[in-house]
């Protein structure tokens, strides 16, 4: 068995990468980050089973938004207004439709989760025309680059299905095998930097190599 003695720079780094905060707190906190970890499994399990519903009948079934709004709203007239009419003909009471609406606080963590994913956007984007930092032009347009590259293979609706669902499993399955998963991306990490050393004094030396020869052969060529 062979054991690699890493640079005490690349243990520095690793000791960097280790995590302050928990999930739940990076995710905002409050009701979008128990969502999102299934902390309330109720609302998560109805959004996915939601969103696997509305998948099917989208994409397997062909109906559009507007088709299927339309027929659900209809069904649900009419079944509460026979069901009213029949009950007053066999002296029952009407049925008790229960009051739904979305709390003050449901709307204020969204828009505070929504909108800290914008200011990012935001921030980013005014780090790039204003400092001019190379490093976050190149990440970002790497980033533009993938997503124009993988909505060439799937649509809009596609990609958002998959993107919810990513969103509802990615994180609680991370918080859970946590100690794991960490582990496996500090030894990753250490190898891409192992790597990265070896590339660029490679690449140092033989640039280095190539520019002296570049230069002498420029001085034979002057001296013949």
């Amino acid at each position: 068995m062979v054991f690699v003695q890493y640079p005490r720079s690349l243990e520095a780094s690793l000791r960097s990468l280790q995590r302050q905060r928990p999930v739940h707190e990076i995710l905002g906190g409050g009701i979008v980050a128990d969502v999102i970890l299934w902390r309330r499994r109720d609302v998560t399990l109805g959004i996915l089973l939601g969103a696997v519903a509305s998948w099917v009948l989208f994409e397997v079934a062909g109906y559009t938004v507007v088709s299927l709004v339309s027929n659900v709203l209809l069904l649900l007239f009419s079944i509460l207004f026979f069901w009213t009419k029949a009950a007053r003909i066999v002296n029952r009471p009407p049925p008790s439709i229960p009051e739904i609406h979305l709390t003050e606080e449901m709307v204020h963590e969204a828009a505070a989760f929504v909108g800290l994913y914008v200011n990012a956007i935001l921030s980013t984007f005014n780090g790039i025309v204003k400092k001019r930092d190379t490093k976050v032009f190149f990440r970002v347009a790497l980033y533009l680059w993938l997503i124009s590259l993988i909505s060439g293979f799937v649509d809009l609706r596609t990609l958002a299905y998959s993107s919810l669902v990513i969103i509802l499993t990615v994180p609680a399955l991370y918080e859970k095998y946590e100690d794991g998963v960490e582990r496996y991306f500090k030894l990753l990490h250490m190898e891409v930097q192992m790597y990265e050393r070896v590339y660029t004094q490679c690449f140092s030396k033989y640039f280095f190599r190539t520019n002296k020869w570049v230069l002498n052969t420029k001085k034979l060529l002057v001296n013949a």
